[in-house]
């Protein structure tokens, strides 16, 4: 029959070494060279303030199971035999008399923990039953392990006619519970290694609710950062694309907006911070609202550059960042629009009639950032009656094309929008095309942030 578990030895803590354990294979020897008593082991190695140790360590490299025993049995009827984890070696023991005891013994290597619910609440002398005056909550003990161990499996351990106090026990928080006068090695092996299982699935599973819950509020918070065009009263059309480098991001880098001012001019921006991680997309967040506001107060072209500059300058982590960006401000009569290019692509316009081409870019100044006193002037351009004004960032036509290191570049996206929009496609349709098509020439999805934007005036427009 199992033999009891063995009181603690009142010597000092230094002496209490390790044993040996036993050969991998040798199944006949006991885990730490203690007596076998039918089958099962006893402990010869113990520490006055460490509490009781039997079994083996798995590997000696921090492998294998440990459990913690936690009881408070003067008659010593608590019997836990040899016990195995699924390789067939020994799982190794501690016992601790109290909970203050289980503290010091409840080290990282510790796997589950075996908890009498007989034993005494924190503060209460032994014998008692486990509450204090005024307190009828019978699993204290319980909840004081659950509060100390929170990473660890728990077993609860009840009397045979207690199955209501077990089934409480894992209510509160407990992976199993078991009957004291059934314990063997084979159920309690099998236990451990239950518990300790449910627990590990449990804190994966509350991490990756915690990580979807953490990715929806960034998602949410995000989104609210994109735009909304304000163009109410304006005849033209608004499309766009916007696919961050960023993996699982909704927002990077590049940045733009629309806006209609009292006056009934449109206005329309798009620009491209330097890098790809979360701070370059909360710098161009910032650079967007902030051309929102100027361009509400009544700035434009050069003035409206020099302050977004100034703005840059005070909110970049370093002086490394800078910024390119194209904005393009529309007549209210739609024929005629103001282009200032400040180290960016120039925009695509596709007139009635004629090929789509790529606006006058010779006038550009520098990107924001890089020159203290730099001037961008401002280019008037014809528009003409009927037209398309697609804006973009260079993650449209710096994507590889074939094999090799050439990319798609300008003139090949030019030749690309002609024959979609030889094709027929318009508005939202051309936008999706386009950058498909551009995916598909790199091989899959490019790295680097990808935003196009699409300005139709329709015929019936005046």
């Amino acid at each position: 029959m199992p033999v009891p578990i063995p009181r603690q030895r009142a010597i000092p803590a230094a002496e209490g070494g390790q044993a040996h354990a036993a050969p991998p294979h040798d199944t006949t020897a006991p885990p730490l060279g203690g007596p076998r008593v039918n089958g099962f082991s006893s402990a010869t190695d113990t520490g006055a303030d460490a509490g009781t140790e039997t079994g083996t360590a798995i590997g000696g490299n921090g492998s294998g199971l440990t459990l913690l025993v936690i009881e408070d049995d003067p008659a010593g009827s608590l019997s836990v035999p040899e016990l195995l984890d699924s390789a067939g070696k020994p799982i190794r023991i501690r016992t601790a008399r109290n909970l203050t005891e289980a503290e010091r013994l409840l080290t990282d290597d510790v796997h589950c923990i075996l908890l009498d619910l007989a034993l005494p609440a924190p503060g209460t002398s032994p014998g008692s039953t486990g509450t204090t005056e005024g307190d009828e909550d019978e699993l204290v003990a319980l909840r004081h392990v659950l509060r100390l161990a929170p990473r660890h499996a728990v077993l609860a351990l009840t009397a045979n006619d207690d199955s209501e106090r077990g089934a409480e026990a894992v209510r509160v928080g407990a992976q199993d519970y078991l009957f004291r006068d059934e314990l063997d090695g084979r159920l309690l092996s099998r236990a451990i290694r239950y518990a300790v299982e449910r627990k590990r699935a449990d804190a994966a599973q509350r991490q990756l609710t915690e990580s979807r819950l953490r990715a929806q509020e960034n998602a949410r918070l995000e989104r609210g950062l994109l735009p909304t065009p304000l163009l109410e009263g304006s005849p033209l059309r608004f499309a766009a694309r916007y696919r961050p480098g960023r993996s699982r991001a909704l927002l990077g880098g590049d940045f733009y907006d629309t806006v209609r001012t009292p006056d009934g001019a449109v206005h329309v921006m798009i620009g491209d911070v330097c890098g790809h991680g979360p701070d370059e997309a909360a710098l161009g967040v910032e650079l967007r609202i902030a051309w929102r506001a100027l361009t509400f107060a009544g700035l434009c072209g050069d003035e409206l550059l020099s302050t977004l500059q100034k703005v840059l300058e005070h909110e970049r982590a370093d002086d490394e960042i800078f910024a390119t960006l194209c904005t393009v401000d529309i007549a209210p009569d739609g024929r005629r629009a103001g282009l200032c290019l400040a180290g960016h692509p120039a925009p695509l316009i596709a007139r009635e009639g004629r090929l789509a081409e790529l606006l006058p870019y010779e006038d550009g100044g520098p990107a924001l950032g890089l020159l203290p006193r730099a001037r961008w002037p401002r280019r008037q351009v014809e528009l003409g009656g009927k037209w398309s004004l697609m804006l973009y960032t260079d993650g449209l036509i710096e994507g590889r094309i074939g094999q090799g290191n050439q990319r798609l570049g300008q003139e090949g996206m030019v030749d690309m929008v002609r024959r979609q929009i030889a094709a027929g496609l318009q508005g939202d349709e051309l936008l999706e095309a386009a950058v498909n098509e551009v995916r598909d020439l790199n091989g899959g999805d490019l790295t680097d942030d990808v935003a196009v934007l699409l300005l139709d005036r329709t015929p019936g427009a005046r």
